[in-house]
């Protein structure tokens, strides 16, 4: 288990230097600068740069040396990637008084708590419903079910978060729709994040679930007079649950990049706002620390679902200690 764990560590870093080298060639070559396109005004942090940087050419020569932009570009993605690892960042182009580090700090956990409720929820509601529906299969129950995961499944995160604005916070009146204010303001983007990956994952409970089944140690289990609560408990959900868990790191990827949309419909400002910002301005600092931060948090998602499906499956570890 330890070979393997480290074995995908090593991965991992070899996947984050991929990461930040092709998203620092990408925002270089995407046009404009933050001199032509960030704000002057925002935090109280003004350059005195014009719209294109004229109205104070010294001005715009202290930015540049001040975050090295006159340096070549493999000097500025060394020092990128240095003060990401070594957590010293600099500050952002918009926020001159403030590190990335305490931007991250501050909007990270609010994204992150937008996604743990909604894989929480997803995951709920798709065991439940899947489950069901495999009990019932074939029947209208399972048909109905069937069709509402799969129109769940196609729609998207904001079109979700737009229906439900539209009937909760227009029609209704019963929830907020921008803010964050409290707790009822969390309910419509955790919803709008969570309905559409329980289409998709209640699909796959349900699948599942009936090969299990249907299989043929099950088969013996109803011969011998085992009841479909004792089979479903205690043989059924265990062994459908262990591909299950292999949706969940891709699902939870999928999770974390649709906060960016949401947090920006609903008001949120959390670090998908503020990478959204940062893209539209050109903040190249506050770019590369939050894109990092979202792959590294991905990666390390998906590892640790890894290594539950390892501990839950004793093939698979077997399999690794074959390896050694």
């Amino acid at each position: 288990m330890f070979a393997y764990i480290a074995r995908r560590v090593l991965y991992m870093i070899l996947a984050l230097i991929v990461v930040s080298f092709v998203t620092f060639l990408l925002m270089r070559a995407a046009p404009g600068s933050f001199l032509q396109m960030g704000s002057s005004g925002l935090n109280g942090v003004n350059l005195g740069l014009g719209s294109l940087g004229v109205n104070n050419p010294q001005a715009v020569q202290e930015f540049i040396h001040t975050f090295h932009l006159d340096k070549p570009w493999y000097v500025q993605y060394w020092g990128y990637i240095w003060g990401f690892v070594t957590l010293h960042m600099g500050a952002s182009f918009e926020y001159e008084t403030t590190p990335t580090t305490r931007l991250i700090a501050q909007t990270f956990p609010l994204t992150l708590m937008i996604a743990i409720l909604a894989i929480v929820i997803a995951v709920l509601l798709s065991v439940v419903l899947g489950t069901v529906s495999a009990i019932k299969a074939n029947s209208w129950v399972d048909r109905s079910t069937v069709l509402v995961a799969t129109m769940a499944a196609s729609i998207p995160h904001y079109v979700v978060a737009v229906l439900l604005m539209l009937v909760f916070g227009v029609w209704v009146h019963l929830l907020p729709v921008v803010g964050q204010a409290g707790p009822k303001y969390f309910v419509l983007p955790v919803l709008a994040m969570a309905l559409p990956m329980c289409g998709s994952m209640s699909r796959y409970m349900r699948n599942s679930l009936v090969e299990t089944l249907n299989s043929e140690y099950m088969v013996t289990v109803f011969a011998k007079g085992g009841g479909l609560r004792a089979v479903l408990f205690g043989h059924g959900l265990r062994n459908s649950l262990l591909p299950f868990i292999t949706v969940v790191g891709p699902q939870l990827a999928a999770l974390m990049m649709g906060t960016v949309y949401i947090e920006q419909m609903f008001g949120i400002l959390g670090l998908g706002k503020i990478f959204t910002d940062a893209s539209s301005t050109r903040d190249y600092p506050l770019i590369m620390d939050s894109t990092m931060m979202y792959a590294v948090f991905i990666m390390v998602m998906n590892l640790l679902v890894d290594i539950c499906y390892s501990l839950l499956d004793p093939r698979i570890r077997k399999a690794h200690q074959t390896r050694r």
